[in-house]
């Protein structure tokens, strides 16, 4: 069921805080990450989709890879734009391509990120094995195609 969903994207919009910089004033890598994140949780919200409900019946996502390229730096008070977009929509993954940029449309960082659906319940030797995509989230995806 490998599809090519590229025309499915979303925007979201973060302003850098102090607690996002080191002392320098500038963003520290590791938090593009966190912003990645925040923009797919966001996202998922924005479709309907309340992960706090699929994590109560063992079902959740994880990162299985992510390739990030940091291009430039973001600084505090920058206004930044995360653009996400499904790039591979399977059973059991999906693949994002992200992208920040600042006010000026300045490209700060960039980031391809596979994310798999896992089953949560069973005993530890168990636990986290891939599963499909719930058919509300897939559904949830295509009515925005």
């Amino acid at each position: 069921m490998p599809s090519n969903v590229s025309n499915i994207s979303q925007n979201y919009s973060l302003r850098v805080y102090y607690e996002d910089t080191d002392a320098g004033g500038i963003v520290y890598y590791a938090n593009y990450l966190k912003f990645f994140e925040r923009a797919r949780t966001e996202w998922l919200r924005e479709l309907g989709i309340n992960q706090a409900n699929f994590l109560e019946q063992n079902i959740g996502f994880v990162v299985r890879k992510v390739e990030m390229d940091n291009i430039a730096s973001a600084k505090l008070d920058d206004l930044l734009n995360v653009n996400s977009t499904i790039t591979t929509l399977k059973r059991a993954s999906l693949v994002f391509h992200q992208k920040i940029t600042n006010q000026a449309q300045q490209v700060i960082c960039t980031a391809i990120v596979r994310v798999a659906c896992v089953n949560f319940q069973g005993h530890s030797s168990q636990r986290a094995k891939p599963m499909a995509i719930p058919e509300s989230i897939l559904g949830a995806f295509k009515r925005v195609c």
